[in-house]
């Protein structure tokens, strides 16, 4: 069994409206051969709260307008460190990049096919070790300046 085509066209909007938000580490497993519950899912990651949150909104709004699809459930919005868009055929996880690295849920899904994305959405690969290494650079300076 593979993800429908309905469920690659939820999939395809939703990464590519994660891109036009500069979400990191764009990528989406098609899980129908191990989950009875959903077609695929669609990971995605960002360096703070308030940028996972808008994220989220702009995927929500997007499917909506683009497809007609509203999610059934809605959880994580108060922290804002992971959330969830269940629209049952698909789950978007939009995940902080502390908690991305933390939960590693490509580990768990590593074996199932990949779902191809757009160009934009591929183009994010990678994109959360810079910023950490960029992050990182920034407060061995701030913190070298303190010490002068």
């Amino acid at each position: 069994m593979t993800a429908t085509d309905r469920s690659i066209e939820l999939i395809k909007v939703a990464a590519q409206s994660a891109a036009d938000k500069l979400a990191h580490d764009i990528i989406a497993y098609d899980v129908s051969d191990v989950l009875s519950i959903t077609d695929a899912f669609l990971l995605a990651s960002a360096p703070n709260d308030r940028q996972v949150k808008s994220i989220v909104d702009e995927i929500e709004e997007r499917l909506n307008k683009d497809l007609g699809v509203k999610p059934v459930r809605r959880e994580g919005d108060r922290e804002a460190r992971w959330v969830l868009l269940d629209y049952v055929d698909i789950v978007v996880h939009v995940q902080h990049s502390e908690e991305r690295v933390f939960y590693a849920l490509e580990r768990l899904w590593k074996d199932c096919p990949e779902i191809e994305l757009p160009a934009d959405a591929v183009a994010t690969r990678g994109k959360a070790a810079e910023h950490a290494e960029q992050r990182a650079a920034e407060e061995a300076a701030d913190l070298d300046g303190e010490l002068r």
